[in-house]
């Protein structure tokens, strides 16, 4: 047996520090830190310049500062029936006296006394007197460790319920004096310098020379001047972008050594027919996006693509001939999206496009499995491919396309001689659910499809695995689309415009935040507000759809809706992905301060599909400057890209992609949404450590 290497010192457990018993290592294992490395990269949620503390007498109101004095008298106040209580203590410095409250927390008594002497950081409620509400305290205790936590900047922690400030910071500090010495440099000699590979020989500005590994951490617990704490920041986040883009170059790696690209490049007795009786003309840019793909899959390792095109740029096509040149090689194909509706318009669409060559496909979601779809043999020679006689029996040859959503990941599903997987809304999906279709096959192709648009520097993290193609040019024949943003005041107008095109013959969209009413009174939800507007909209037919409908009912309102039976839809977000009905030329959207801006985007872009004009409004209720600004960028401009960075910049990329589905990391000191150029750093760090190890 043999012996295994003793662990990293920045791998022991806390258990082994002086003075951290039972209590402490449960409330330290609660902020998810259990060895020393985890406490020296527990990053301070803020820090406070205790060299220049602010007199009692100098706080202004409304703006947040630090004050030190002496508890000269504290109380608890009870009100008859105990439901309410407010604890209070007077804090003397010499210049004034400072009201401190805890409203409802009368156990707080017992953490102070009067001769205490205190530090308090809070905003002033009131000056008359000097009062602050559930300020953060500190107590000044007498001792040798004074000097971490007065007269210099110190570093303020997250907490949980029982663990003291100052013992926390304390305990940092002896860490980082006993393990400082043993922080090595992951990569030594790659960073700490502005030079990064081949970058630092262009013209750009230099980037900043970043500190060491182990003075980044001490200074991000204790810094010098407040200037060191972002520079610190800047070096942790390189390491985590750094080892971020090594996993996505590994991943590249081994894929090209452990996996060749089935030849499913076609020969285009598929496509031309499928293209001469499509009815309009690709655009350049969906072309040229082709052109990209069909090299792809007639290479030597498999594709692994990524295709982002805004709302409305055509993808679908792209994916009908994507999917043509795999079936035209002998291969299946699979495409799964998102919602059974928008499984249920593909299934339409394609049978629409792929009937003249009777090219078999199947639907499977989690409600409906339908066998084979067969069409009446065409005069479209198919090279060969045969297809079931029963309509039963998938072909082994392959030549089928299986369009579905969540169910073609489900053990059930699994096709012979799988050539591409289609991913639809990939941001509706985890990347796990991603890879788990591929390996339904042998290393199939694979494009992933989003009209969600991808700032830069989430594509470099996100999907920094995958080639990315870019649909950046609309049809021709496309509709303008006009935003609006109004109070709900205003909804009677509103309505009143809407009836006017119906009248016209057109339909709209009414949505929803939710499917019922909730505690929040004030956010409206479908099932209720589809009543009221049948009275407005009468003797026009309003249909509801929400993700509670079992698949019939949702096909059956949809049915209605593309029929022009149905003219309003009230719906929740369910329709916000790639729903296509050109007469469709109104958008309403309530409460829409609840969503995103890449929602609010992807929603307006249900309408717009033809040739009319068409119209948004955004019914929102605008309590702060935020959300009016996040509202006015839908105003000003239909370009998602734009309207992709100001999400990420207004909302973060948890809120643009979801923390589950994203499939990254979570960073402690990364932020995506400021930090482009230090992963543009780390990309280039990184083909600068696979290009060494490449020569060794």
């Amino acid at each position: 047996m043999t012996n295994r290497p003793p662990a990293h010192p920045l791998d022991a457990p806390l258990s082994a520090l002086r003075g951290v018993g039972a209590e402490r290592l449960a409330q330290l294992a609660r902020l998810k830190l259990h060895t020393t490395g985890d406490l020296l990269l527990h990053r301070p949620r803020r820090y406070e310049d205790r060299t220049r503390l602010r007199p009692i007498a100098d706080l202004a109101l409304g703006q947040p500062a630090a004050a030190r004095g002496k508890i000269v008298a504290l109380g608890t106040k009870r009100w008859r029936g105990g439901s309410k209580s407010v604890f209070e203590f007077i804090l003397e410095d010499g210049t004034a006296r400072l009201h401190c409250r805890w409203w409802n927390l009368p156990f707080m008594e017992k953490y102070f006394h009067p001769g205490d002497e205190v530090l308090v950081y809070g905003r002033p409620v009131s000056l008359k007197p000097r009062t602050l509400d559930h300020p953060e305290t500190e107590m000044v205790e007498v001792g040798e460790e004074n000097f971490i936590h007065l007269n210099r900047i110190v570093p303020i922690y997250p907490l949980t319920e029982g663990l003291p400030q100052r013992w926390l910071r304390a305990l940092v500090w002896r860490v980082l004096e006993t393990y400082e010495a043993q922080i090595v440099e992951p990569r030594p000699g790659l960073i700490g310098s502005p030079a990064c590979g081949p970058a630092s020989s262009s013209k750009k500005p230099e980037a900043p020379s970043l500190p060491s590994r182990a003075d980044a951490i001490h200074l991000i617990h204790f810094p010098e001047q407040m200037s060191d704490v972002e520079l610190a920041r800047q070096r942790l986040a390189l390491d985590e972008f750094l080892e971020l883009q090594l996993e996505l170059q590994r991943r590249r790696q081994t894929l090209r050594a452990n996996a060749r690209g089935l030849p499913c490049a076609g020969d285009n007795h598929l496509i031309k027919p499928f293209l001469k009786q499509l009815g309009f003309p690709l655009t350049a840019a969906q072309t040229k996006v082709l052109r990209e793909i069909r090299r792809d899959l007639g290479g030597p390792q498999p594709m692994r693509r990524l295709l982002q095109g805004d709302v409305g740029a055509g993808k679908t096509v792209v994916a009908a001939c994507t999917a043509l040149m795999a079936l035209e090689s002998g291969f299946n194909a699979a495409l799964m999206v998102p919602t059974e509706v928008l499984a249920a318009q593909h299934i339409e669409t394609f049978r629409h496009w792929f009937g003249p060559l009777s090219i078999p496909m199947e639907l499977r979601t989690g409600g409906r499995k339908t066998s084979n779809i067969q069409h009446p043999t065409s005069d479209v020679e198919r090279g060969g491919l045969g297809h079931s006689p029963t309509g039963n029996r998938q072909p082994a040859t392959g030549n089928t396309l299986f369009i579905g959503t969540h169910a073609l990941i489900e053990g059930a599903f699994a096709p012979d001689n799988l050539g591409l997987v289609i991913i639809d809304e990939q941001h509706k999906f985890g990347v796990a659910q991603r890879e788990q279709l591929v390996r339904k096959g042998c290393y199939p192709h694979l494009l992933v499809m989003t009209a969600t648009p991808i700032p830069r520097t989430l594509g470099l993290t996100l999907y920094g695995d995958l080639d990315i193609s870019v649909i950046d040019q609309l049809p021709a024949g496309r509709g303008r689309i006009k935003t609006f943003v109004r109070a709900a005041d205003k909804l009677p107008k509103v309505f009143e415009f809407i009836r006017g095109k119906l009248q016209e013959g057109r339909q709209a969209y009414v949505v929803y935040p939710r499917v019922e009413e909730s505690d929040q009174g004030e956010i409206k939800a479908v099932t209720r507000e589809r009543a009221k507007l049948e009275k407005e909209f009468a003797p026009f037919q309003v249909g509801l759809l929400h993700g509670r409908l079992g698949p019939e009912e949702k096909e059956r309102v949809m049915a209605a809706f593309r029929a022009n039976r149905v003219h309003v839809l009230v719906a929740t977000s369910i329709i916000e992905v790639g729903l296509d009905l050109p007469n469709a030329t109104v958008m309403l959207i309530e409460n829409a301060e609840q969503f995103g801006l890449a929602q609010l985007h992807q929603l307006r872009g249900r309408v717009g599909r033809g040739a009319h004009e068409s119209y948004c409004v955004l019914v929102a209720d605008i309590k702060t400057a935020e959300a009016r600004q996040r509202l006015k960028v839908l105003e000003e401009t239909t370009d998602g890209f734009r309207i992709a960075e100001a999400d990420l910049k207004l909302r973060g990329p948890g809120e643009l992609l979801g923390h589950q589905q994203s499939g990254l990391p979570p960073f402690r000191f990364g932020d995506l949404s400021q930090d482009g150029s230090l992963i543009e750093r780390a990309r280039r760090l990184a083909r600068q450590v696979g290009d060494t190890a490449e020569k060794t």
